[in-house]
């Protein structure tokens, strides 16, 4: 699942950007109505948590243009506005769950995995591929029925290419999804990730990988 957080506050950027990161939740965070426009037009999210108060303007206005434009990920916003009046304007323009500030991470997280789960017909929440299963609730891997231990890197890419298995993945579309950078050729760690991925994945007696390699482009899920 690849997030969108949008809020200014530093202290609690980071503290729920790490807090997603650690359940293997890919998380763009962006720190103003700009850049949360700019993160929107440039890239594909399931969920956007969403501040109201930003430093260039007020979020409602972005969630009401989201919504004008049909934009399909959901949204849950996060606010120090607590008010019952304030969380019936954000659900009626198109929020799809409302949380004060302050709150406990395990309640975003439950909140989340709610919105997921509330709109399953939507978005699959497990995906299955020869033999590997992966549940984005639990974040349960599986090959063959036996249980795998995959960092959360590792977790975000095998999603990823689980999402495209019909398509060749170019090592910039892994990279700006996985680590949210542009890819630096110089460097092999998209190569490293997927060899690790393949090891993991091998089967006693495979003849070829479960990733092929395209030669110059990426790689392709067998």
């Amino acid at each position: 699942m690849k997030i969108l957080l949008v809020e200014d506050d530093r202290k609690i950027g980071q503290f729920v950007k790490k807090g997603l990161e650690e359940v293997s939740y890919a998380t763009v965070w962006a720190r103003s109505l700009k850049e949360a426009q700019e993160a929107v037009v440039t890239s594909g999210f399931d969920v956007i948590i969403l501040d109201i108060g930003l430093p260039d303007g007020n979020g409602l206005e972005l969630l009401t243009e989201w919504r004008a434009r049909k934009l399909a990920a959901q949204v849950l916003i996060l606010s120090a506005r607590h008010e019952v009046d304030d969380k019936i304007t954000g659900l009626n323009l198109g929020a799809d769950d409302y949380l004060t500030k302050p709150f406990s991470f395990g309640e975003l997280l439950a909140r989340l995995r709610s919105l997921v789960r509330r709109h399953a017909g939507e978005k699959k929440t497990v995906l299955e591929h020869r033999g590997i299963r992966v549940n984005l609730l639990t974040r349960e891997v599986t090959l063959d029925g036996a249980a795998l231990q995959l960092t959360q890197r590792e977790f975000a890419m095998l999603e990823f290419f689980l999402e495209n298995h019909s398509r060749v993945l170019t090592r910039t579309q892994i990279a700006e999804r996985i680590w949210d950078c542009h890819f630096d050729r110089e460097t092999n760690l998209v190569d490293v990730y997927v060899a690790k991925l393949r090891g993991k994945l091998r089967r006693a007696g495979d003849s070829e990988p479960v990733f092929q390699s395209v030669r110059g482009v990426g790689y392709k899920l067998a």
